[in-house]
């Protein structure tokens, strides 16, 4: 047996570098999964000690391999260690009052309502007691005089942390937030006033003010959601695009159209390499003396990064900007690109340069569907060209188009579908008929006439391209609302378990970065990842990290919410524990099912032959919890409900954050997002607030020693 994987292995020795940032990405996964912040000593230590083992280990291949998997691995650690050291910046520890703000504008982006959301740097307020972060991200409301990147601006606002995740193991802001720099996020309390313009800036700021001045000039002339999604197709700003168009795209399973990716990115450089190098075999005297096929790959590599730049650099159109030059630098060199090598360079070169990207839906996703694609047409790409040889003619050619669009967005969507499911809980179930569509329809009207606007940009022309490219984007449009109307095009499916994931993606990389046989061998941890979604059982209880929002079980399996909490939490807990009740929390009354029943003082939630008290007033909690196995308290008990099995009261929460529950025959089982996060540079650490000191008081004739304020914990 081991001599045949040995075999094997050598036969396929020319695939081994694929495997370097599926090691990398261990490595980088490992990082983020420690409970404990490393030392930075841990990394370079390791990467020491194998570098010196890969060079004993030279002469005996499975060694060799091995010490080369793990060096990979700890490459990837300290890869991701380093960038939470280099990036780590002030965060404010709690919400704070009105303040005084400044800061340089580094980026603006335009909400549906009229207002923005405008993010800060070279931040200062009027606070002492606050610290300063190194960006703020504020909403602004409509009104008031417009605000242009690079201007440095002062408002009074409200300021607080990034908050932490809704519930333990969903997606956490903060870490996110962290490896961004923004120390802070709030909502300004008047229109900012501009206190100095813009004066040039950095590359990023005005490049940055760049795509805000493209956005509103496409605005102007396309209202509504067809100049939103035109300034998303263009510039990577889908903030414009209304809740009801963004929700049809994501049910529809189009919502990729509307990030800047690979379609875009190829189709960019190609129409570039295409139309100039058409343009220029016009003039023989050109084309027969000069290679104008490497001209136009030096203007299409410019173009695609330039065009990637606009977008806001993220990780589809970075990936793709990597593969799409390769390739054109292969032109300059009359060489053959290979396709999944250059996917598995763009991969490295992604990870070691923002390693905290492997952990997000867009590197996963991206990726997935790239590498997916590029391993079927390894095996499809002969069978198509025979075929197309033995059946000429348009019609031929037509079907083949149509079969190959079917079965590569078959391929794309089965591949990123289990990555939207880890994320978002959500399957599009007629993503091939709403891309069948869409696709041809951005590739061959919507894209030409957006690469026509850029050219006519500059001469303030763009309206003439703009119109008809929006006849385009709103038949996109028209589309997504379409197929998101149809009966369950959008289904909520059971939470997927990070180990799962895992198994799921290194089975499908052992499918997708082999050739021989055994590449099948891949379907069984693939299928042992999908089944791993039978054992999870979403928790029993919710409970916000104030004590405000709360979320019980229903008869049904349906999650009874109290209507309290923001959007995103109701959103979280609904996807991810739900489905919602349809019905409402009850005051002073009983839920449908009997089980919960509430008065003034709280409510009592009976389940499995226990009863659990949830305490709302602070002024009898003894009498509230009375008879209670379990509480929950969103206020302060300070030892009362003596003789309950389970306490958590308004300080454990602001403690640990929001905590999940199951109740299971054998006890009570408890997760909250502290032990989830670790103890993590960017996790919740609650600060304790002081009192302020008391004003000194007029000298009295006999004075008497007071002792000094300790100070309270308090959120």
């Amino acid at each position: 047996m081991l001599s045949t994987l040995a075999e094997r292995l050598l036969a396929e020795r020319d695939r081994w570098p694929l495997w370097l940032p599926v090691f990398l990405g261990l490595g980088i996964g490992l990082y983020f999964l420690a409970p404990h912040e490393p030392p930075l000593w841990a990394g370079p230590m390791v990467l020491v000690v194998l570098a010196v083992a890969l060079v004993l280990g030279r002469g005996r291949l499975a060694l060799f391999l091995l010490v080369s998997a793990a060096l990979a691995m700890a490459v990837g650690f300290s890869a991701a260690q380093l960038r939470s050291a280099v990036m780590a910046a002030p965060v404010v520890e709690r919400p704070t009052g009105a303040l005084m703000l400044q800061g340089r504008v580094l980026e603006v982006e335009m909400l549906p309502d009229g207002g923005s959301r405008v993010t800060l740097d070279s931040v200062a307020h009027d606070a002492p007691e606050v610290l300063v972060p190194a960006k703020a991200r504020i909403r602004v409301r409509p009104g008031g005089a417009a605000v242009a990147v690079g201007d440095r601006i002062r408002v009074r606002a409200l300021l607080m942390p990034p908050p932490q995740p809704a519930m333990p193991d969903s997606f956490d802001f903060a870490r996110f937030a962290w490896f961004r720099q923004l120390g802070a996020v709030g909502t300004a309390l008047a229109p900012p006033e501009v206190v100095e313009p813009a004066t040039g800036g950095g590359w990023r700021a005005r490049v940055n003010a760049l795509r805000q001045h493209i956005a509103q000039r496409i605005l102007a002339v396309l209202p509504g959601d067809r100049g939103a999604v035109a300034a998303a197709l263009t510039t990577g700003d889908q903030m414009p695009i209304s809740a009801p168009m963004m929700q049809a795209y994501r049910d529809s399973g189009l919502a990729h159209i509307l990030s800047i990716s690979g379609l875009h990115i190829t189709m960019a450089a190609g129409l570039v390499f295409v139309g100039l190098r058409t343009l220029l075999a016009l003039f023989p005297s050109v084309a027969l003396r000069y290679p104008i096929k490497k001209w136009s790959a030096c203007l299409a590599i410019a173009f695609a990064w330039g065009y990637t730049l606009l977008a806001g650099a993220p990780v589809p159109a970075l990936r793709s900007f990597f593969m799409t030059g390769l390739i054109l630098v292969a032109v300059l060199l009359d060489r053959v690109a290979l396709s999944m090598r250059l996917v598995a360079w763009a991969a490295v070169a992604i990870l070691l340069w923002a390693p905290d990207e492997l952990i997000g839906p867009s590197f996963q996703m991206s990726f997935a569907a790239v590498a997916a694609l590029i391993a079927a047409y390894e095996s499809l790409g002969p069978r198509q060209a025979a075929w197309k040889a033995d059946h000429p003619g348009p019609l031929a050619g037509a079907g083949l188009y149509l079969a190959g669009v079917v079965t590569s967005t078959l391929i794309a969507g089965a591949a990123t579908a289990v990555y939207g499911v880890y994320h978002f809980n959500r399957f599009a179930v007629f993503s091939v008929v709403a891309n069948m569509i869409a696709v041809p329809l951005t590739g061959f009207w919507v894209m030409p006439w957006a690469l026509l606007m850029f050219l006519l940009l500059p001469l303030g022309l763009e309206e003439v391209a703009l119109i008809p490219m929006g006849w385009g984007v709103e038949g996109v449009n028209q589309v997504a609302v379409w197929v998101a109307s149809w009966p369950s095009s959008a289904v909520t499916v059971p939470i997927l378990p990070l180990s799962g994931l895992v198994v799921f993606t290194l089975g499908g990389c052992w499918l997708c970065l082999w050739r021989g046989s055994w590449r099948w061998w891949g379907a069984a941890p693939m299928a042992l990842g999908l089944a791993s979604m039978l054992l999870v059982r979403p928790p029993d209880l919710l409970v916000d990290g104030r004590g405000e929002a709360m979320a019980v079980r229903t008869a049904d399996g349906r999650m009874l919410l109290n209507g309290k909490g923001g959007r995103i939490l109701k959103d979280t807990w609904g996807r991810r524990a739900g489905p919602p009740a349809p019905e409402r929390w009850p005051k002073k009354s009983s839920s449908r099912d009997g089980r919960l029943r509430c008065d003034e003082l709280g409510c009592i939630w009976r389940v499995d032959g226990r009863v659990v008290a949830l305490v709302r007033d602070e002024t009898a909690p003894e009498a509230a919890c009375a008879g209670a196995d379990v509480v929950i308290s969103a206020v302060p008990l300070r030892g009362g409900c003596r003789g309950t099995k389970l306490v958590v009261d308004r300080f454990d929460l602001w403690r640990r954050g929001p905590h999940a529950l199951w109740f299971e025959p054998g006890g009570v089982r408890v997760e909250t997002v502290a032990t989830s996060q670790g103890d993590r540079p960017w996790s919740w650490h609650p600060h304790p607030r002081k009192k302020k000191p008391p004003e000194p008081r007029p000298a009295e004739p006999r004075p008497e020693p007071v002792e000094p304020d300790r100070g309270v914990e308090e959120e």
